[in-house]
């Protein structure tokens, strides 16, 4: 019979550190709605679910983003639920066949190493393996940007 293909799992990992206790730099992260303040613009990224939203474990939220032009939606659940250490969110329906971020939040006396490792696979393998560069140089982009503004924004000046 048909047997499903597996996709190609693949890892993006980014770290930062951010000046400030670990405690408010987890704060920040805590806020769903400042995930719309730190992606690119071009991705139009909406949160869908209304406010105020309670993070913890099982807490599904909605969004709505585009990319390439194509309007997604796509609703995350949370795994893991540790303030201030970690928290694991994951895809429950949205662009890709399997998206589990991990946030890491390691306190180093005043300053705050931030981790992200995204695990995903993308869909319509092995076909859509074709478009990996492609999706991996928008990531790419979209953590830039999204470091670039977490520092922005949460700078001591």
């Amino acid at each position: 019979g048909l047997r499903a293909v597996e996709g190609v799992r693949r890892v993006l990992e980014r770290e930062m550190s951010i000046e400030l206790p670990r405690e408010e730099v987890f704060e920040f992260f805590a806020d769903a709605f400042n995930l719309q303040k730190i992606t690119p613009p071009d991705v139009r990224f909406r949160v869908l679910t209304p406010a105020p939203i309670e993070l913890r474990r099982a807490t599904r939220i909605d969004y709505r983003l585009t990319v390439f032009r194509v309007s997604f939606h796509w609703r995350t659940v949370f795994r893991l639920w540790e303030p201030p250490v970690r928290f694991v969110d994951e895809q429950e329906s949205g662009p890709y066949r399997s998206w589990v971020h991990s946030h890491e939040f390691c306190d180093l006396g005043g300053t705050t190493l931030v981790r992200d490792q995204v695990t995903y696979e993308l869909p319509w393998s092995p076909p859509g393996e074709l478009a990996h560069p492609l999706v991996r140089r928008k990531l790419d982009h979209i953590f830039d940007f999204r470091q670039a503004a977490i520092h922005r924004l949460l700078s001591r000046e």
